[in-house]
């Protein structure tokens, strides 16, 4: 008896011996690989911060040992997400600064901005988040009661969207500005001859704000990393940062305090920065890739700032404008295009969608694989969707579902049919980057998936869904937001999908996005974020 005792513990100990190691086993999955046929597993085995075998749980625990073994219970594990447009930095900074999101009325903008004053003793208060479409009245503020509350703070708040300013009187003397001023791409509004307090793109530069120290600019960025993990991004892509904060973010990551992972768009409305990051080349580590530039094409279109090819349907004669001349842009992109660098445009309007079409393809001159993206491709002429066959779409689905009750007011029944027009791109070229461009939308995820499939608010409107000839299906989706969105970013061998050689980025969800009633999506949490197979969330 003795005998057979220890032959089995031997022959245990045999077959045990032969197993690989494994540094993290996990188990009992519903996990959605997203890989070319997009397979589902139920088990993986991680070592050194990368996938080493995906299959099922007989499979991965016959063949590998290890020291942590994470029993999934059956919830639903999806890749790392990747948010393909975002301002991660600034939202991380907004932390510290009055927030307006939501904002019903002038009047509830004007309690917050004081309740901040009166909380945080600010001498020069600054904030984002109101969107005068969203009010009652939906115009344009003025600062007659910004002046009497601040008589001598200066208060400089953007627009939800970043493309317009709302500012006081000590502001603009802050700023030494005593009259309007003619700009180029931008507007300072005017009411009888005088200012009302409101500057739009452009003209938003003529204002001067407290310098940023570095102690905030940390902390802002630590805070961003800890809200984006809660929400299971482990990849952002910042559009629009300068050399500063980028090499900030490169040390943060190398002393392992910031562990996001960031694919950093170079603002390009410095020539300099240009010149520099060309020459310097591609900066790609495992956590910061620096390889394109964010160029801002036109404004947006709640402040009435997207360059359109027709007068705006709400006010006549107006047409909003290109941030610089066209030729500037020639410029620009011919530079880029003589580089490994990408080019990533915003543009909202269809001028501006038609015009950075134009750009790009006469500078490219049938370059294949340079991956240039139009940001945002928000309203397209039925004629240039055909151009979009080799520039890739990067689209943010909730801009949908936040602009539809007025977005046709702006542009009329016409134009609106090739607006948000995510199904239309999709099939044009093949992929879809989504993302969120928070802070002007929620960083929620799943308020992009959900938007993006059903299209409606979370109110349930409209009843039938917006515009659902151009809705994404849940697999398109999905796939936006992990490898197609590596690829806009040329990072696919290495993320977007779970699959042997990749990093271990990925999230455990409380439901199944893929398979509950499509009006739950926004009720979908995250349990964990893993990011090199290490719990962040």
């Amino acid at each position: 008896m003795k005998k057979i005792v220890l032959l089995l513990i031997l022959n245990f100990l045999f077959f045990s011996c032969q197993k690989e190691k494994a540094d993290i086993v996990v188990i009992n999955s519903n996990t959605y690989t997203v890989n070319k046929t997009f397979e589902k597993a139920e088990a993986f085995a991680i070592k050194d911060g990368k996938f080493i075998a995906i299959g099922t749980n007989d499979k991965i625990q016959k063949q590998y040992q290890s020291g942590t073994i994470i029993n999934a219970k059956n919830k639903t594990i999806v890749p790392g997400l990747i948010d393909a447009h975002c301002h991660f930095y600034r939202m991380g900074l907004q932390q510290q600064k009055v927030s307006l999101e939501g904002t019903k009325s002038y009047d509830e903008v004007l309690q917050k901005i004081s309740d901040f004053r009166d909380r945080t003793g600010s001498d020069y208060i600054t904030g984002r988040g109101w969107d005068q479409n969203d009010w009652e009245i939906k115009e344009f503020p003025t600062k007659e009661k910004l002046d009497k509350l601040f008589p001598k703070t200066p208060v400089a708040v953007r627009r939800v969207d970043g493309h317009a300013l709302l500012v006081n009187q000590a502001a603009l003397e802050y700023s030494g500005i005593t009259k309007p001023i003619s700009v180029e791409g931008g507007e300072f509004i005017t009411k009888n001859g005088k200012l009302t307090g409101v500057l739009i793109d452009n003209a938003m530069d003529y204002i001067k704000f407290p310098s940023t120290s570095k102690k905030q600019a940390i902390q802002g960025l630590l805070d961003a990393q800890k809200i984006c993990f809660s929400y299971g991004l482990t990849t952002v892509d910042d559009a629009g940062l300068n050399r500063n904060t980028i090499e900030l973010i490169d040390s943060l990551q190398q002393s392992k305090d910031l562990k996001m992972r960031v694919y950093a768009m170079v603002s390009g409305d410095n020539q300099k920065q240009i010149d520099y990051y060309i020459d310097k080349g591609i900066i790609k580590t495992d956590y910061l890739n620096v390889r394109s530039f964010k160029v801002y094409g036109d404004g947006a279109l709640g402040s009435r700032g997207a360059a359109m090819r027709k007068p705006y349907s709400d006010r006549g004669n107006h047409f909003g404008a290109l941030i610089y001349a066209p030729e500037r842009y020639q410029e620009i992109a011919t530079q880029i295009a003589a580089s490994e660098f990408q080019m990533n445009t915003h543009a909202i309007g269809d001028s501006a969608n038609t015009w950075m079409l134009k750009t790009y393809k006469d500078v490219l001159k049938n370059q294949k694989n340079r991956r240039w993206r139009i940001e945002h491709a928000q309203i397209v002429s039925s004629n240039d969707f055909k151009n979009f066959n080799n520039i890739l779409p990067s689209v943010q689905p909730t801009h949908a579902t936040s602009d539809m009750y007025w977005a046709e007011d702006r542009v009329g029944k016409e134009r609106i049919q090739g607006a948000y027009a995510y199904k239309n791109l999709l099939n044009a070229y093949g992929k879809v980057a989504l993302g969120t461009d928070f802070p002007v939308e929620q960083v929620n995820p799943f308020l992009t998936f959900y938007a993006a499939v059903v299209r409606k608010d979370v109110n349930n409107y409209p009843k039938n869904g917006y515009q659902m000839i151009n809705a994404l299906t849940r697999e398109e989706t999905l796939k936006g937001m992990t490898i197609w969105a590596a690829y806009s970013n040329f990072e696919e061998q290495e993320k977007g999908s779970i699959a042997v050689g990749k990093f271990a980025d990925f999230v455990i969800l409380n439901q199944d996005i893929m398979t509950i009633d499509a009006i739950k999506i926004p009720e979908t949490e995250v349990i964990s974020t893993y990011l090199n197979g290490e719990k962040v969330y």
